[in-house]
């Protein structure tokens, strides 16, 4: 049995049969812990590494768990054949999946060894040398990058970002996955045609990157809040129209050599 199997981890969650972060049908395996705490957080249950517990229509519900590799892998092979038919595979999100490095590599590992497609869901705040501990397994880098100004960075994600913006870099001088960037589009935060366009011209200088995704801000995340006794930072915060989405889309375009699409 391969050593990296027995490699552990924790995790809050895995969603099969994804169409979303990532080419084809994902499985999409959901790490515990990150570094940020951004207001618009879908999974806040993931932002504490710690186990939590959360009350569900009534009922306690713990949230975070530890697994080996091999228990993941063996879900992830039940997938197989929607992999191979879409082209798909599997994606690690989080929370921050960089953060613990030693099973994220395993699991990529893994999955290569499988025959099957790998990316990451990340926003690439952690040391580098934790970042190149995944890349050798990587087929897609799937990087959020929020915003260029640190401080209204860390107004809103609780973190600025020097760190993620060196780390970008690196990761496309290395060429040795793709790099997609990704900006969550956040009323009040970075939804001006002049922030997306400032994020968008810092990823066209990047070499070896072509694609740009705006994800559209939501509140499906508002009830997780409420379900760990938590605040919904964000309010009654407006979703995106789709003109909006549109105009900043084409801003994009006129702009940049980078292909632009909205969602993920």
């Amino acid at each position: 049995m391969k050593e990296y199997r027995n490699v552990t981890g924790r995790i809050f969650d895995i969603q099969r049969y994804s169409i979303h972060d990532g080419v084809g049908v994902r499985t999409l395996i959901f790490l515990k812990g990150c570094a940020l705490h951004c207001k618009w957080c879908c999974n806040p249950e993931s932002q504490n590494f710690e186990i939590e517990t959360m009350v569900v229509n009534g009922r306690k519900k713990v949230t975070g768990r530890d697994v080996t590799v091999g228990e993941v892998l063996d879900t992830v092979q039940k997938d197989m054949p929607y992999f191979l038919r879409s082209g798909g595979g599997i994606t690690l999100s989080g929370g921050e999946c960089t953060l613990q490095p030693e099973f994220a590599a395993a699991l990529l590992q893994g999955a290569k060894d499988m025959g099957i497609s790998t990316a990451i869901e990340s926003m690439a705040y952690a040391k580098y040398e934790s970042i190149e501990k995944l890349l050798p397994y990587l087929d897609t880098y799937l990087m959020d990058i929020k915003h260029m100004n640190p401080k209204k960075h860390e107004q809103f994600t609780g973190r600025e970002n020097t760190r993620m913006l060196e780390n970008a870099k690196k990761v496309a001088a290395s060429r040795q996955c793709e790099l997609i960037i990704r900006v969550p589009v956040v009323p009040g935060f970075n939804d001006t045609e002049a922030e997306i366009l400032e994020i968008a011209k810092f990823a066209d200088s990047l070499p070896g990157v072509q694609q740009i995704h705006l994800l559209p801000y939501h509140n499906f995340g508002q009830g997780k809040y409420e379900s760990l006794g938590r605040d919904y930072p964000m309010g009654d915060a407006p979703i995106p129209s789709a003109g909006k989405m549109d105009s900043l889309k084409a801003v994009v375009e006129k702009n940049t050599a980078l292909y632009c699409q909205i969602g993920g």
